[in-house]
């Protein structure tokens, strides 16, 4: 049995990527299917861990505003 570390399998596929793939990757995974959500979930990490508590809160700040934003979705 392979035993296959998603996070690790998402960097190595991006990693040699220039900043103009990078952005490609990103636009194309937003609002796309859902299988491209854990890429973008692994690359948000890797930025959360590297910015400051004031940038990580301002991000937060950024999404919760956006959520408040939004109507519920019908179920």
């Amino acid at each position: 049995m392979i035993n296959l570390d998603l996070r690790q399998a998402i960097i190595n596929n991006v990693r040699n990527n220039t900043k103009e793939q990078m952005k490609d990757v990103i636009e194309d995974s937003v609002g796309n299917e859902e299988k491209t959500l854990p890429g973008l979930g692994v690359l948000f990490e890797l930025i959360w861990k590297e910015i400051s508590a004031e940038e990580q809160s301002k991000l937060v700040d950024a999404l919760h505003a956006k959520l408040q934003q939004m109507k519920p979705a019908a179920t």
